[in-house]
């Protein structure tokens, strides 16, 4: 490793002593409620990666409350209690969604923060008919697809302290949004929100008052879930054809349509649209954004974790 870049890097070996005597508060039933789609993850990884993660972000909240009682002591009128936002990051398929659920399960256990929630970013898309209307279907993901002006303002309520805060939510079923359904954030402890382009700067958000704001300027720690370009591929075309073959005898579901295909043009339309969406969106707009993250978790082929970079300061 670079002997003058701002991260620390640690081997796995080196990491999972960070545990220290943290106990593991989960089982393999409830890890299996955790897992992505066609993605593998043993007890032994929460172990020797996540738990000692669990720790450090504890250390991190709980002094992050001292601070706020601390201010408020000052000003003599504490102000209302906002949430830790935790933001994590990276590709397509690189497995954020389970990192992002692990990492909510270890940490509600922490007496400190037992109410931890978790948000992602595919609520803020536009509905499929508007990208339709906009002709942006075939960049759906990248930033011009996603209602930035509304997350935003989502991030802006939740860092104000307001009580109960609206999200809308997506469905990977329909591959829409849900229309007749939100979610309510009501003013977790922590709350972990998990995207593709959370780490992006852009000159301008529309929002007045935050012109020259970014997402990241409202995450208290951010994560990035890093894969060779070409792993992850792997793992996109694997999953899709997973959800291909799921959807085989559900009509309702988005991916039922591409049964109708044979097996091999199933997977050619795939690499098509990996190489024209997914990779072009990762390539411009997630991956030079990678060393803006707090820490970088390194993956396998197996989506085992290589090594961990923690940024020095």
């Amino acid at each position: 490793m670079p002997a003058n870049s701002p991260y620390v890097y640690f081997s796995r070996e080196q990491w999972r002593q960070y545990r220290s005597d943290t106990s593991l508060m989960l089982t393999e039933q409830e890890l299996q409620q955790l897992r992505g789609f066609n993605e593998s993850i043993s007890l032994k990884e929460v172990e020797d990666i996540y738990l000692p993660l669990s720790r450090l972000l504890n250390l991190y909240v709980v002094a992050s409350q001292q601070l706020h009682q601390i201010s408020g002591q000052f000003l003599g009128d504490p102000t209302a209690r906002v949430p830790y936002i935790i933001g994590i990051c990276g590709s397509v398929a690189v497995g954020k969604s389970t990192t992002s659920r692990i990492l909510q399960t270890l940490l509600s256990s922490w007496p400190n923060h037992p109410h931890v929630d978790l948000v992602t970013t595919d609520g803020f898309l536009y509905p499929n008919k508007v990208l339709e209307e906009r002709h942006l279907m075939d960049r759906k993901g990248f930033p011009e697809s996603f209602q930035t002006r509304k997350l935003m303002q989502f991030l802006v309520d939740v860092k104000s302290g307001q009580p109960a805060v609206g999200v809308p939510l997506y469905s990977h079923e329909k591959y829409d949004i849900v229309t007749d359904e939100t979610k309510t954030v009501r003013q977790p402890d922590i709350l972990i929100i998990e995207g593709l382009n959370i780490l992006q700067t852009q000159s301008r958000h529309g929002l007045p008052g935050y012109e020259r704001t970014f997402i990241s300027d409202f995450l208290d720690f951010s994560i990035y879930v890093d894969a060779p370009t070409t792993v992850i591929e792997t793992w996109f075309l694997a999953r899709f054809m997973a959800f291909r073959q799921a959807a085989q005898h559900r009509p309702d579901v988005f991916f039922h349509h591409f049964n109708k295909m044979s097996d091999d043009a199933a997977y050619a339309y795939a690499r098509q649209v990996w190489a024209d969406i997914n990779a072009a969106n990762l390539a411009t707009h997630i991956l030079p954004y990678k060393h803006r993250a707090r820490l970088i978790l390194n993956k396998n082929e197996d989506h085992s974790i290589s090594h961990v970079a923690l940024r020095k300061s």
